[in-house]
């Protein structure tokens, strides 16, 4: 009872050279046997290999606007890299189910990570780990890195490289599904307006059959005609020019109100040409939305499991839990034997 007694005043007074002493054996025991184990743990783990995309994403979203439009106040410049905006849009299509099923599909990763295809649950544990595989990541310098973990070396760097390809892929199919439908809408209105010119003028064809030709000239020399004959006495002749005068004054309000209209609408037919060779362009042609800094290579060396890590750890961990048991242990006895 006196020996307990002492024991417990020694750890209470922080004598940790005796308590370490008495309890050394469990606790070089399990410290040995948690680092035997770890090795073993951390040796079955599958070696991965890092492989690693670096980009930038461009600022151009309309490829008309950056090269033809005279408008262009250098925001949409294609040689311009992109900032933080065009970073988490970048971000957000990496992460697209599009890109990911891409990959799964290309690369047949359900079979290739060992999951069946009768297996419970297998499309939710083949996006788990391809979420774990695969990540994507800003960095302070507004770019963009595709990191691929893979048993495989060449895999994970092939993955890496397809994803930055398949971004391009996904964009320009998600502006193009705009683009057509804009290119529709400024045809329809190009025709629309052309159909429009061709009635004016067909109107103005309707009063040249007239002899109407340009109000202000014919007014005059109708005028002057009509004057010379009167004062010749022809009466017949003045009566016929007096007719055309008259046809004159009643459809020239209408024929310069149908060449005016013409003259806007032909200008108002540019602006829509100008844009229908814009949309033109957006919807057939298209262009690369990123800047690759560094290609994705085959690793040499692995970047998974850090096995001295994993072990050092492990046993660390086993060492302070038992610590913390015997330490709860000497705490009831103690509290038992008051």
């Amino acid at each position: 009872m006196e020996s307990n007694t002492e024991n417990n005043t020694d750890l209470n007074s922080g004598n940790l050279i005796v308590f370490f002493y008495k309890w050394r054996k469990p606790l070089m025991i399990v410290t040995l046997v948690a680092a035997i184990c770890s090795i073993v743990v951390s040796l079955l783990i599958e070696n991965k290999y890092k492989s690693t995309v670096v980009l930038f994403p461009t600022t151009t979203s309309s490829i008309s606007k950056a090269l033809l439009s005279e408008n262009n106040n250098g925001k949409e410049d294609v040689l311009r890299f992109g900032e933080e905006e065009e970073a988490e849009q970048m971000l957000q299509i990496l992460n697209s189910d599009e890109i990911r099923d891409r990959i799964i599909n290309k690369y047949n990763l359900a079979h290739h990570y060992g999951i069946d295809d009768d297996e419970e649950f297998r499309f939710t544990k083949l996006q788990k780990e391809y979420e774990d595989n695969v990540t994507f990541e800003r960095t302070k310098f507004m770019s963009v890195e595709i990191n691929v973990l893979d048993h495989n070396p060449d895999t994970a760097a092939m993955i890496a490289n397809d994803i930055a390809n398949f971004l391009d892929t996904v964009k320009n199919r998600m502006r193009r599904v705009v683009a057509v439908e804009a290119l529709q809408i400024v045809g329809d209105e190009y025709d629309a307006q052309l159909s429009y010119l061709k009635q004016l003028d067909d109107s103005l064809s309707g009063i040249r059959k007239l002899g109407i030709i340009n109000v202000r000239a014919q007014s005059e020399r109708l005028t002057e005609q009509m004057a010379i004959a009167i004062l010749k006495g022809k009466k017949s002749a003045a009566e016929q020019l007096q007719v055309r005068l008259d046809t004159l004054s009643k459809y020239s309000g209408i024929f310069i109100g149908i060449q005016d209209q013409i003259t806007l609408e032909h200008k108002r037919l540019a602006v829509i040409r100008t844009k229908l060779r814009e949309a033109k362009v957006d919807a057939e042609r298209s262009l690369q939305h990123k800047f690759i800094v560094n290609n994705a290579f085959a690793a040499e060396k692995k970047s998974y499991p850090i096995r001295w890590l994993i072990v050092v750890i492990s046993t660390l961990a086993s060492f302070l839990l038992t610590l913390v048991f015997i330490l709860f242990v000497e705490s009831i006895k103690s509290t038992n034997f008051k």
